[in-house]
């Protein structure tokens, strides 16, 4: 939640209810006659009149970066170099504009820029002359330009303690909690290390579908931070075998409340996204999803309140089991994304590496029109090493969908010419030696 210095954080867009007509828009604003329907002009209202990028990224003592400034345009943003340039380093600078712990779901304290020789770094937000990391940036949104900046609390981790936390700040003023970012701005990414996403642990799944919520519900950050500090706390009494009982029962409590809302919130999140892929036309393959978990289970013939009673009844009758295995048997944390080929009738998981690294642009897509309908503008869409990986069609038709979306994708790649559809509407950058400038467009030979 936002400190009293900045008590009206929420664009309009996300403080007034969505029209009547939002959910309509999702079936009819990318069917084949979606022409003359009023969801494909809520569509291309926000599409022409509409958009969300950054103007301005400042990277302080961050990876690679001793410093660096980009003053950006609106449109798709182009981060060329060889391996190991820092391409990766700026998507993750922006990826810190969102809740989270970045692209990598790195630690705060691996982000300070090392020479060789330094063991560690200190960090902080106002003293640019110390080996501190730190993203600044200003935000063009419907509603105005915004600044947002965040680094590591240089006291966080320090007297023995484990914790790290973030900073915060907007508009020039320190907010408390991460949520405050979501309800700016929203931010989805693809990264070579997701092309096993549907064949891996069901952790990286949820953190998946989780930022893909966070577009739509802000307060999503921050009902998961909460659950998973309870769950944590609860763990650790257990373990530790003191019998206080009123405490866990307190954070069971918490568990419950927050655990059915993720739950909840993620089901009516994915029924929208599901429908939004199912109504497009696209050169991409529509994904089937759906989600695997008791709580969503119980959610779609109980009352809500019902299954957090059954929930805390639960957590209080496993404490013996969970003491002795750590975190809980029953939550949202437990829960998996399902995902399927629809006109294959395969599951993902069984699918080939360029079909799954399809569906996940599929519902990346379908995400961003949502966002373009539900807050008014495009997130922004941090693809690394996407376009060199897909055939010239499927190439062309993403760069067809960014355009028509209006969307500030940053794509990387090691060559320009696989980007050469975007040669007169994108920003080009070169990345070498721990510095980035602009570059020219690859030409038609």
């Amino acid at each position: 939640m936002a400190s009293d210095l900045a008590p009206n954080l929420a664009p309009k867009f996300l403080q007034d209810p969505a029209p009547a007509t939002a959910d309509d828009a999702v079936d009819s604003a990318w069917s084949p006659s979606a022409a003359s329907s009023s969801g494909q002009g809520a569509l291309t209202a926000a599409m022409t009149t509409s958009r969300l990028s950054i103007s301005r990224l400042v990277l302080t003592h961050f990876r690679s970066y001793e410093a660096a400034t980009l003053e950006i345009a609106s449109g798709p943003v182009i981060l060329t170099g060889s391996n190991g340039a820092g391409k990766t380093n700026l998507l993750e600078a922006v990826s810190f504009l969102s809740p989270g712990r970045g692209l990598r779901g790195a630690k705060l304290t691996e982000i300070a820029r090392r020479t060789p020789g330094q063991v560690g770094a200190t960090t902080g937000m106002d003293d640019p002359g110390s080996a501190n990391w730190a993203v600044a940036a200003e935000i063009e949104t419907p509603d105005g330009q915004r600044a947002l900046g965040t680094g590591r609390d240089a006291a966080s981790g320090s007297n023995g303690s484990a914790r790290e936390r973030r900073l915060i700040k907007i508009d020039g003023e320190f907010v408390r909690g991460q949520q405050a970012l979501s309800e700016i701005l929203s931010v989805v990414w693809l990264t070579p290390q997701m092309d096993g996403l549907f064949r891996e642990s069901a952790s990286g799944r949820r953190r998946f579908l989780d930022r893909l919520t966070y577009g739509f519900d802000p307060e999503h950050a921050g009902r998961i931070s909460a659950y998973e500090h309870a769950m944590r706390e609860r763990s650790r009494l257990l373990k530790s075998g003191r019998n206080d009982a009123t405490w866990v029962a307190s954070l069971e409590d918490t568990m419950a409340r927050y655990g059915v809302a993720i739950a909840a919130a993620r089901a009516a999140f994915l029924e929208r996204l599901a429908r939004s892929g199912a109504a497009a036309v696209s050169a991409f393959p529509q994904a089937g999803l759906a989600l695997a978990g008791d709580l969503e289970a119980q959610l779609e013939s109980r009352p809500a309140l019902a299954v957090e009673d059954e929930m805390r009844d639960r957590l209080a009758a496993a404490r013996g089991r969970d003491a002795e295995t750590g975190g809980a048997s029953i939550g949202p944390h437990r829960s998996d994304l399902v995902v399927h080929h629809v006109a294959k009738d395969m599951p993902a998981a069984l699918c080939s590496t360029g079909e799954q690294k399809a569906l996940l642009i599929s519902m990346v897509l379908a995400h961003a029109r949502l966002v373009t309908l539900d807050r008014g503008a495009p997130p922004l869409l941090l693809l690394d090493e996407v376009a060199a990986h897909l055939d010239a069609a499927r190439r062309g038709a993403l760069y067809d969908e960014i355009l028509a979306l209006g969307a500030q994708a940053w794509l990387t790649g090691t060559e320009t010419s696989v980007f050469l559809e975007l040669a007169d509407c994108a920003q080009f950058f070169k990345v070498q030696d721990g510095g980035v400038a602009p570059c020219d467009a690859p030409l038609d030979e």
